[in-house]
């Protein structure tokens, strides 16, 4: 019996799945879908990608976000649920004790296996200012638990050049940067003159009227000069963190 067919046994044991959905996910021989009504678990992310399938909690329930993230935390070891509210770390902390929450990055995870795996290779984590923290924390955390050594440089955006030029031995020794800025965005374009390496951009919509909820930061690091330089969506801190962590696993 294969390990998917004994979580969906397990899961219906402990009650996490309703007979039906327990019937229809061993409908197939090496189901590869866990149907809960109403989502369908892929059950070999892992597999083909490298990590399990991530929950994006806004716009769900606090219901069904702990139903998904119940199964899955029973499942593998590390488990995110991004964009999470605490109402649903609070439902699930009571049966899944190694569920945590960082109410920055608006993360609920569970992260049991901290093997680095990725060696020596550093992402650094850098924002333009103190105000990009959230965002910047959803991708340094995501990196983390995805296997990644990571190095947060934070509040040394343009406005204060030397801020940045001091921490510079630091960026060059990173394998990638991530770099968060709202406002105009040009912190993008100042880290990649400076390193070798690849920059993921996230622009966040931190900034007043004129930034247009970070569309001004996006255009500007769609725009820029530095080679190298690739661009997320606005305040997308997971995908910066997922990319960086591809990156980082390339030899």
């Amino acid at each position: 019996m294969n390990n998917t067919i004994e979580m969906i046994l397990q899961q219906y044991k402990e009650g996490a799945l309703t007979l039906e959905a327990a019937t229809a996910a061993l409908q197939h021989d090496e189901p590869s879908v866990l149907n809960l009504g109403f989502a369908n678990l892929d059950l070999q992310r892992q597999e083909r990608c490298g990590f399990p399938e991530v929950v994006y909690c806004a716009g769900k329930t606090v219901g069904q976000s702990v139903q998904i993230l119940r199964v899955l935390m029973k499942q593998y070891d590390n488990v995110i649920g991004t964009r999470a509210s605490k109402d649903v770390y609070d439902k699930l902390a009571p049966e899944i004790p190694d569920a945590q929450y960082d109410e920055l990055a608006r993360m609920v995870y569970q992260f049991k296996d901290k093997t680095v795996v990725n060696g020596d290779r550093v992402i650094a984590v850098i924002t333009a200012g103190t105000s990009d923290i959230p965002v910047a924390e959803e991708a340094a955390l995501t990196a983390e638990i995805m296997g990644n050594k990571v190095e947060r440089i934070y509040d040394v955006g343009v406005a204060g050049l030397h801020r940045l030029l001091n921490r510079s031995e630091e960026i060059r020794r990173a394998n990638v940067c991530v770099v968060v800025a709202g406002m105009e965005g040009a912190l993008a374009s100042v880290v990649g003159g400076l390193v070798d390496k690849p920059v993921v951009a996230v622009p966040t919509s931190i900034g007043y009227g004129a930034n247009f909820h970070g569309l001004s930061a996006l255009l500007a690091m769609l725009n820029s000069c530095a080679a190298g330089v690739s661009v997320v969506n606005i305040d997308n801190g997971f995908g910066a963190g997922r990319m960086a962590d591809m990156i980082n696993r390339m030899r």
